[in-house]
């Protein structure tokens, strides 16, 4: 089921094209990533989903309903992380979230247990006392999306929420979003800038640039479509040893080998070589530490897509 459905969207400012008729679709209880550099349309885009900003062209619907004529209903259904958080920084946490839950008609009794059980859910519940304007990014990030929890929503949307955190503060946070989909039943869109983070928590993914989605879909479907099906076979050796010629005379399936470092080469390959591989090399005497299939990664995806885009426009 359709949950968020974008048709031929633009949002064009005096001598500047934001967003440039795309069109896509989330289903319920997925992960959806808008990934893409910072300027590309991204914020743009989940401004007009959120009935913020009305688009130039296109419509947006919420679980059926268009945020720009049912603004009210969209916003019980979805809850928002800005990509500059905003809190009363002279309120304690709880001051900060009961206030917010108060618009939501809850009686205070039912206020405080949602804001205690998501404190629960974000470990901010030591916290729950202290003023706003003592935490941290990441920390003003949690809360965030605490309030999100206590929203109850059916969908969030999430502009950047990592950006600013350091490795560690990601992962969580990563972890955290998975949370919002597995445990809490909700739908998520979120926009980055890092596609490697993206690719580790997302179902699908839009790929955007220059206010265009380029492609979406999963990453094994535009891995296949920008590489085919080829596989990458990771192979490390325990020595840096001259191994490239044994390795591309291996099979007529191998497309290319790449040295990636010392004892490090990954293997293009038409189907699953690796006993092969492993048997030559271990006849050889070489010693290996690892062989492993890999996955093209997003970033790869993303410059493919982006070359082939470049590529038509120099050539229309």
């Amino acid at each position: 089921m359709s949950v968020i459905d974008v048709q031929h969207l633009c949002k064009v400012y005096p001598g500047k094209v934001a967003v440039d008729d795309i069109s896509f679709s989330l289903n319920e209880g997925e992960i959806f990533g808008l990934l893409g550099p910072n300027g590309s349309g991204k914020t743009t885009t989940i401004l007009m989903v959120l009935g913020l900003l009305e688009p130039t062209a296109g419509s947006v619907t919420v679980l059926g309903k268009s945020p720009l004529r049912s603004p009210l209903e969209v916003k019980r259904l979805v809850g928002y992380l800005p990509d500059t958080v905003g809190f009363y920084d002279n309120l304690t946490l709880f001051e900060n979230l009961d206030y917010t839950a108060s618009f939501l008609g809850l009686d205070a009794e039912e206020r405080e247990k949602r804001i205690n059980e998501a404190f629960a859910v974000m470990h901010l519940g030591d916290r729950a006392h202290m003023k706003v304007k003592t935490l941290s990014h990441g920390l003003k990030q949690r809360l965030g999306l605490a309030e999100i929890l206590v929203k109850q929503p059916r969908i969030a949307i999430l502009d950047e929420p990592t950006q600013g955190l350091d490795p560690s503060s990601i992962n969580e946070f990563l972890d955290l979003i998975r949370s919002f989909r597995d445990e809490h039943h909700m739908t998520v869109l979120f926009s980055s800038h890092q596609l490697v983070q993206a690719q580790e928590v997302c179902d699908r993914v839009g790929l955007f640039s220059n206010g265009n989605l380029i492609e979406y879909g999963s990453v094994p479907e535009l891995s296949e479509k920008e590489f085919g099906t080829n596989k990458l076979i990771s192979i490390t050796l325990d020595k840096d040893e001259p191994v490239e010629a044994i390795l591309t005379a291996a099979s007529p399936d191998v497309v290319k080998v790449t040295k990636e470092g010392p004892g490090s080469w990954l293997v293009e390959s038409r189907s699953d070589i690796r006993a092969l591989l492993v048997k030559l090399l271990v006849d050889k005497g070489l010693n290996i530490t690892s062989v492993q299939l890999k996955t093209h990664s997003l970033d790869d995806i993303y410059d493919a897509c982006y070359k082939e885009v470049q590529h038509a426009e120099t050539t229309a």
